[in-house]
């Protein structure tokens, strides 16, 4: 490990040259590319810094301890920060571990979040509604912005079907344990005898897909108009300016109505079939490493139930991690950024195991 800090050292020293560089400055593309690589070294490199620091602090304390002709009490002292110096080393090396594992590509992408009602007829639909309005109000609060996709509704309230585009720096990294079956126990408000029901909704966190990553051939893709159907104002119903868009060669489907111009409808439709496309390829090449993982966190399988809502006893249970918090209210709010980092600690965990194996 040590060596590997030693070597991201150099280059980083190296990359602060080479961006201070008036050559390298006036290629943009070039220089652009170096400061982003130079920024993602830059935490491991300040804290292995601090934690060579605290190796010479620590190499200092101790001969003072073993100096006989020191003063007792400059001795006495030196062993107070032996016992300081230790501990905070192996805080460091901790954090340079998990510095140090391999960094998710898609962390920094903007997501887009799709949710669909699952078992439990209307009440699905409702619950489908409260998630989507938990991931919203999480986003608000972090100063992200949100963006409709597509919305399919129900009619009583709540959603067959919503997507949505979550605009933020690191809003994957933060939401992508979120896919899978989440499953509510509640007694609906038209249950007169009182009795607990059980819904699901299942929720999909994909990457928005740049066009370096995924080039999607148009020639594979039929697109067909149509006539919004449902509210939508006076020129929306009225005009073929909803888009369904096929991925012929997979089957994929994806329909957008929800703006007035056919031609955002389309870019909307193809913004969505580019991202399941995606994640379709990376399910699939990661569906033998994800059957041999332990945890099912990061594995983006979406057929377990991951979560539970249980409105009654007020808490929420994430089934993977087995953590409950019982601050249901709350956390339906939005407030959910305690279940994601325990959800990230211990992906971090999984992976450090992995790491010594």
């Amino acid at each position: 490990m040590l060596d590997k800090l030693a070597f991201l050292e150099d280059k980083y020293i190296d990359l602060s040259k080479k961006i201070s560089d008036p050559d390298v400055i006036s290629n943009q593309p070039v220089w652009t590319k170096l400061v982003k690589e130079h920024a993602e070294l830059e935490p491991i490199v300040e804290k292995y810094k601090a934690f060579k620091q605290s190796e010479e602090s620590l190499a200092e304390a101790k001969e003072i301890l073993y100096d006989k002709s020191a003063d007792e009490e400059l001795r006495e002292m030196a062993k107070m920060e032996i016992g300081e110096m230790e501990e905070k080393i192996g805080e460091y090396r901790e954090e340079l571990r998990i510095l140090l594992l391999p960094k998710d590509p898609n962390d920094d992408k903007n997501v887009i979040v799709e949710i669909r009602a699952g078992a439990g007829g209307d009440e699905a639909g409702l619950f489908a509604a409260v998630l989507f309005r938990m991931y919203t109000r999480y986003a608000e609060d972090r100063g992200w912005k949100v963006e409709m996709m597509s919305v399919n509704e129900t009619g009583v309230g709540g959603y067959k079907e919503v997507v949505f585009m979550i605009r933020g720096k690191g809003a994957y990294s933060k939401l992508k344990f979120e896919s899978g079956v989440h499953r509510v126990q509640r007694i609906p408000t038209t249950e007169s005898g009182g009795r607990i029901h059980t819904s699901t909704a299942t929720v999909a966190v994909l990457p928005e897909v740049d066009d370096v990553d995924f080039q999607l051939n148009m020639n594979d893709v039929r697109v067909d108009v149509f006539r919004s159907s449902g509210a939508g104002g006076q020129s929306v119903n009225t005009t073929d300016s909803a888009v369904r868009v096929t991925h012929v060669p997979t089957g994929l489907v994806v329909s957008c109505q929800d703006e007035k111009s056919q031609l955002s409808n389309k870019e909307k439709a193809l913004t969505i079939l580019k991202a399941r496309l995606l994640d379709q390829a990376i399910q699939e090449q990661n569906a033998e490493v994800a059957e041999n993982r332990k945890s099912q966190i990061g594995t983006g399988d979406r057929s377990e139930r991951i979560r539970t809502y249980n409105y009654p006893q007020g808490r929420v249970t994430d089934h993977r991690i087995n953590v409950t918090i019982y601050k249901l209210d709350s956390f339906l709010e939005g407030d959910i950024e305690e279940m994601i980092q325990a959800l990230i600690t211990s992906d971090q965990a999984d992976k450090l195991k992995e790491m010594q194996q």
